[in-house]
């Protein structure tokens, strides 16, 4: 028989027909709506011949039943919120980016130490390091983001403190550790590019969202 994906009765009980023989066949009437509306959500009806899996992402968390199981309009991360320095936790007409890059201190290409002997050059350095990262903040700003999701990072620390704060601050949400095999997914669906220098930061790549919130 002919599916028509404009038919969503006819495309649950295919799915409630496919559940039978499954361990949760018993909660077929949860499960088959949520699976014929999800790939509903990612496909053009008029025009679908196949669905791609990787646009629907299941996330499991522990304590709930499959009765607590359902379908949300966007996106989910595990990770919480940043809440360094107050930072917020719900962005409304959200302006979000996906950055590759550090913030936090600059690192040398070699291994080496900095022996100071006296206190004003050990000042001289933290006042620059402020500065420098200050700086990262406010062009970040500056382009209209106010949700930063950042990557990530194997070579060190990805955000450092000091910048969670400025950026909490300046009014900007934070998501950090960002898998990097999620990136490719939250780009699709966010239509944002990431970005992996401050120097390509760009209005141009920043996706967006109604809504941004951070929920127990």
């Amino acid at each position: 028989m002919k599916v028509d994906l404009s038919n969503r009765e006819s495309l649950i009980q295919s799915a409630k027909t496919s559940l039978n023989s499954k361990i949760v066949s018993q909660y077929s009437n949860v499960l088959a709506p949520l699976a014929v509306d999800a790939v509903l959500k990612v496909i053009d009806t008029k025009t679908a011949t196949n669905v791609d899996l990787n646009d629907i992402k299941i996330v499991k968390l522990l304590g709930g039943t499959i009765e607590d199981t359902h379908l949300v309009e966007g996106l989910v991360f595990n990770q919480n919120a940043s809440h360094a320095a107050g930072g917020p936790v719900k962005v409304e007409k959200a302006k979000i980016a996906l950055i590759q890059f550090q913030l936090s201190s600059p690192k040398t290409n070699m291994d080496g130490k900095i022996i100071m002997d006296n206190y004003q050059a050990l000042d001289r350095v933290l006042k620059q390091e402020r500065l420098y990262i200050l700086d990262l903040c406010k062009r970040i700003k500056k382009e209209g983001c106010n949700v930063l999701l950042i990557q990530k990072s194997i070579l060190r620390d990805a955000v450092s403190d000091m910048a969670l704060q400025y950026l909490a601050k300046l009014g900007i949400m934070v998501v950090k550790e960002i898998e990097r095999d999620d990136v490719e997914y939250i780009s699709r669906t966010l239509g944002c590019i990431p970005i992996a220098s401050i120097e390509s930061f760009h209005a141009s790549k920043l996706g967006s969202a109604e809504l941004v919130e951070e929920m127990s």
